[in-house]
């Protein structure tokens, strides 16, 4: 059994779609066969996996299998947030027929992926040191922030999940000081999340207009009415046609730098900060400009520290996938099934 590749299971479970994968081999990972599911049309995680394995041709057995899903895994429940699931993790290996599953949060699995990436699936912000060695972290701004940590000990990287996008809020600035106060009316208390992911930016913009920081235009406003906010308002700050969604996307921009570093420092990033989610790939432009790195390295006496620090945001869509993958793949070495990846 150790001479042969193994066969695994990888699934990336998010609130819209959900992506699986069977993959062969434990170092050079070869795809068999992939397919994607509408979430909302399906119950639970293995429903979805049988109906994908249905009519498969598998030459062997799947020998372990690896999620990432978005939610904190509680005493060995985890409930899928958008989707309302409670996932209870040693239930699955019965209702999958596969013996050995792991659930990880979906940052967590996206941290585990970036070890899969080529160099084209990146695209770099600073180049710092150069070094991947050392602790990593991964910040993702997209419906939510997501973040996660990569614990360096001397030969790889292991993740770690958190839910450090939940985490108060801190404004910079005297701008940043009126959005809080701002936002507080509304929510009470303010994690970043609230700044610093797509309701974060149509939250900017609310801020910005209601304190007469700008004037909206009847287009816009109309094209929000149909439209997801963050998405008419980065369309219309990029071609310049709104100075107010030009102003709420730089203040996104420099709280989401602001955010970045601190997670930076917190976990000693110094083998990279990577910037995932759905956002950063769509605003590669802004993200280059002088404003996001300003606000990055603003810390003080620890900016040498953070010019040291590689930042790169990550392209591939399905780096989660390839996360869960490599997890299933963990599994399978802690349990000497094969031989450890160097």
């Amino acid at each position: 059994m150790k001479n042969e590749p193994p066969l695994i299971l990888a699934g990336d479970l998010g609130g819209t779609n959900f992506r699986v994968a069977i993959f062969r081999g434990a170092q050079e990972m070869e795809r068999v066969d992939s397919a994607k599911f509408r979430s909302a049309d399906h119950s639970s995680i293995e429903e979805m996996v049988h109906l994908f394995l249905k009519g498969i041709p598998v030459e062997a057995p799947l020998m372990a299998a690896a999620f990432g899903v978005p939610g904190p895994n509680v005493g060995g429940m985890v409930k899928a947030s958008n989707l309302g699931w409670n996932i209870e993790i040693k239930a699955l290996p019965k209702l999958l027929g596969i013996p050995h599953v792991s659930v990880l949060n979906d940052l967590e699995s996206t941290a585990y992926g970036l070890s899969a990436l080529q160099e084209s699936d990146l695209a770099t912000l600073q180049v710092g040191s150069g070094s991947t060695v050392g602790n990593q972290c991964v910040i993702a701004p997209g419906t939510g922030l997501g973040e996660a940590g990569l614990f360096w000990d001397g030969f790889r990287h292991t993740a770690w999940a958190c839910e450090g996008g939940h985490a108060d809020f801190a404004p910079t600035d005297e701008l940043q000081h009126d959005l809080l106060t701002y936002l507080r009316r509304e929510y009470g208390r303010v994690s970043f999340e609230r700044v610093v992911s797509g309701m974060g930016i149509a939250n900017i913009y609310r801020f910005l207009r209601d304190t007469g920081r700008g004037v909206e235009k009847e287009e816009i406003a109309e094209s929000m009415k149909r439209e997801d906010a963050a998405a008419v308002i980065d369309r219309h700050a990029a071609d310049g046609s709104s100075s107010l969604c030009q102003m709420a996307m730089d203040l996104f921009v420099q709280a989401l730098g602001a955010e970045c570093s601190n997670m930076a420092l917190k976990t000693m990033a110094t083998g990279g900060v990577f910037l995932g989610g759905g956002i950063p790939p769509k605003i590669i432009d802004l993200l280059r400009r002088p404003l996001f790195l300003e606000s990055f390295l603003n810390k003080g006496r620890l900016r040498p520290l953070l010019e040291t620090m590689p930042i790169k945001v990550v392209l591939n869509d399905e780096t989660a996938l390839l996360g869960a993958a490599k997890s299933a793949f963990r599994i399978l070495e802690n349990r000497g099934v094969v031989s450890q990846a160097p």
